[in-house]
């Protein structure tokens, strides 16, 4: 019985040790990367996963460390043992995994915006780059780049150092983050589709109706968008534009 407990003893501590590893790799490889735009994306693609497998480890290692101390015996007991351990386990993963899935994700936002709206800085002058606004920024963008926005499906910001001419154009997801469902209050609702009723023209502009879905309460609705008329093609100089 002694041995059994000191191998379950063990088996904690080396889950206890991955679940901390895991985390203490996910902050050096944030620490790491130096550039906002590929820390962003690091982040979004990586920092919830990264917490819920460090997460699991330590659950796991609480539930076999906590049978260590019992020392009752017997079958029966043995299995009683079990089965509140994977009951807990259980409850306390859907705890963790709700607080990562509902509540996180406020955090998170927050990090990335301030990361994505951070001043770049210009590797050919060392200075602060200019971030141009919508209507600036048409001009860097090719008429693929420019559909692309009209329909929300992806977001160019383009950022240029005034000094040289150095551009810089950065990409995003147009609906990546969830918004916050009026009817729950949690950062659950997502685009579930996109219709668009009226194509834009170089006259007249389009509209757009997405429809969501809270991925919490099912709560759904629709919105209505307007698309930017065609613009035509329009040449820009100086150098190319860096595409991140």
């Amino acid at each position: 019985m002694g041995q059994i407990t000191a191998i379950g003893q063990m088996a904690s501590y080396v889950l206890l040790a991955l679940g901390i590893l895991i985390i203490l790799f996910h902050v050096i490889r944030l620490a790491s990367i130096k550039d906002f735009k590929t820390k962003y994306d690091y982040i979004n693609k990586h920092e919830i996963n990264f917490l819920w497998y460090a997460g699991l480890m330590l659950i796991i290692a609480a539930g076999i460390y906590a049978n260590t101390l019992l020392s009752e015996t017997g079958i029966v007991w043995y299995f009683v043992r079990i089965f509140v351990t994977v009951m807990l386990g259980l409850i306390a993963g859907v705890v963790v995994q709700s607080l990562l899935k509902f509540y996180y994700p406020f955090y998170i936002e927050k990090r990335l915006k301030k990361l994505r709206f951070k001043p770049r800085i210009s590797p050919q002058s060392g200075k602060a780059m200019k971030l141009l606004s919508e209507e600036e920024e048409d001009v860097y963008l090719d008429e693929g780049m420019q559909a692309e926005e009209n329909v929300f499906s992806i977001d160019y910001d383009v950022w240029i150092d005034e000094e040289t001419g150095y551009t810089k154009i950065e990409k995003y997801q147009g609906h990546l983050h969830a918004l916050k469902c009026s009817e729950c209050n949690y950062q659950t609702l997502k685009v579930a589709k996109e219709e668009i009723l009226k194509s834009p023209s170089e006259m007249e502009e389009g509209e757009l109706l997405k429809f969501f879905k809270c991925g919490y309460c099912g709560h759904k609705e629709k919105r209505s968008f307007r698309i930017a008329k065609l613009k035509q093609e329009e040449e820009a100089g100086g150098e190319s534009p860096v595409i991140a």
